[in-house]
Order: C-alpha cells, then sequence, then structure tokens
C-alpha cells in the first residue's frame, strides 16, 4: 500500500507539474498562472505531515529546477521548506475545515513569491520589490487561492481513498 501512495502521490505531482505548464499558460490572467505545486506541497505537508510534506515538496521543486532553473536545488530547497512547514499543521487539519488550508496555501504562495524576488531581482540590484508584489505575487496568489478551491478538494478525496484502503489492508493483517 505504501508503494500505492507513492505512485499516486507523484502523479498528483506530475499532472499538477504538467496543468501548470500546459493548460494555465493558456488560462494566465495578466501573464500570471496559479502555482499548483505550491498547493500539492502544502496540502500533503499539513494532511500527511512534515516528512511528506518535505518530499513532495523535493519533487516539486526538483520538477521546478529541472525544467526552469538554470540552479539546480533553488526551488527544490523553497518548496521542501515550505512542506515540512505545513507539516506542522497536520495536528490541527480537519477534512471538512477549508479555512486553514487556504490560509496556509495562501502564506506559502506568498512566503515563496517573496523569497524568489528576493534571491532572483533584489539580490542582483534590481530592486522593484513592490512593482513585483503588486504585479506578480498579489495576482498569483489569488489566482492560486482560487484553483486551490477545487485542486484542494480533488486532493482532499484522493487523500481519504488511499487512508481507507490502508486501513482495510492494515486491519487485514491484525
Amino acid at each position: 500500500m505504501i508503494l500505492k501512495r507513492k505512485i499516486v502521490t507523484f502523479a498528483i505531482i506530475l499532472v499538477c507539474f504538467l496543468f501548470e505548464c500546459t493548460v494555465f499558460q493558456g488560462l494566465a490572467l495578466g501573464g500570471v498562472t496559479p502555482n499548483l505545486l505550491i498547493v500539492v506541497t502544502s496540502s500533503f505537508g499539513f494532511m500527511r505531515g512534515k516528512k511528506e510534506g518535505m518530499l513532495v515538496g523535493f519533487v516539486s521543486g526538483l520538477l521546478v529546477d529541472i525544467m526552469f532553473s538554470d540552479l539546480i536545488g533553488f526551488y527544490t530547497l523553497i518548496y521542501m521548506v515550505l512542506g515540512y512547514v505545513n507539516g506542522f499543521f497536520r495536528k490541527i487539519f480537519y477534512d471538512d475545515d477549508i479555512k486553514l488550508p487556504l490560509i496556509l496555501i495562501a502564506a506559502s504562495d506568498f512566503i515563496y513569491g517573496n523569497i524568489v524576488c528576493v534571491f532572483m531581482f533584489i539580490m542582483r540590484s534590481k530592486f522593484h520589490y513592490f512593482y513585483y508584489l503588486k504585479s506578480v505575487i498579489i495576482p498569483e496568489l489569488i489566482y492560486t487561492i482560487l484553483v486551490t478551491i477545487i485542486l484542494y478538494q480533488t486532493i482532499l478525496l484522493i487523500n481519504k481513498k488511499l487512508e481507507a484502503e490502508e486501513k482495510r489492508s492494515a486491519s487485514k493483517f491484525v
């Protein structure tokens, strides 16, 4: 069952990555697309814990690094840390309440946007933070939250089915 969870988790990451790179490029609003991998990483963090959040963050960030970055490890580190930090909220996470996931995903996307801004632009002496905040970070945050409402429900449903299957499988051996 653990292998099935890993395969399903990887499939979710891959599908979201492909959607982000293809479908949502055509649905870009003002040149901004939602960050689906932040939704996936954060969701697995608070649904499954720090370890799984960090692992999902590693795979998500590595995909971004391989495809879009000159520097392997930059996005991997950001996503891993976000997945790990979201894992701290597992103890207060309830399936029925969507407020906590929306807040955590929004905070993760905001932190992600600021880290990218600082390390990719400001460190190169291109200090246009408020322009970047208003034209990229905030619009991406809003778009990501809107997409989260649908995507999160899908991830939650898949997670519930996997957990139910794992419990049934575990009860056979007891």
